[in-house]
């Protein structure tokens, strides 16, 4: 099953990028690197700059229906730049449309507000995302990881990269039940 990772040109960090990117691989899947530009992205470590990493596929030509689930990586600047590109924020949805599994991590859950898919949903973040989901008809809590049915979709959510162990073997099992969907 081929997964989505959606990053913007710059500024995802870097673990929540490649610790689920592994978890991805070691489960017998096949991780893809979406972004909003071709070329390479530009990981961060906090605020300064890590890897770059080669882009597999841009959001205006990729579909939700070909991929198995998506995961968001998170980081400030990241979620920031994708919720304000239509084609990011429409790929998005199309996960939630399709009722494909979702994993988002940190600040991630900005790019979910801006979709509009998180009213009636339990969902936890970078605790600074608290009011903006909230405000967006969510249910915020303070738990290393949350996965949410209540919707058309499983959507599998966490705070930090210290949450990524748990985070990760949580998604790969949630996205794994959807296989024979």
């Amino acid at each position: 099953m081929q997964i989505a990772f959606l990053v913007a040109p710059e500024g995802v960090e870097q673990v929540e990028l490649t610790d689920p990117w592994q978890a991805v691989l070691n489960s017998g899947d096949l991780p893809h690197l979406v972004s909003t530009r071709s070329g390479h992205i530009q990981a961060f470590h906090h605020l300064g700059k890590a890897d770059t990493f080669s882009v597999d596929g841009t959001v205006d030509a990729a579909q939700a229906r070909d991929y198995g689930g998506l995961v968001l990586p998170g980081g400030v600047a990241n979620p920031d730049a994708l919720r304000t590109d239509k084609d990011a924020v429409a790929f998005v949805k199309g996960f939630f449309d399709e009722g494909k599994p979702v994993a988002a991590i940190c600040h991630a859950p900005w790019t979910l507000i801006e979709a509009d898919v998180v009213r009636g949903r339990t969902l936890t973040s970078w605790p600074s995302l608290r009011t903006d989901l909230r405000n967006a008809g969510a249910t915020w809590v303070d738990e290393q990881v949350k996965v949410c049915t209540a919707g058309p979709n499983t959507l599998i959510t966490s705070r930090k990269p210290n949450d990524l162990k748990a985070f990760c073997s949580t998604f790969v099992a949630e996205f794994a039940q959807g296989k024979g969907a």
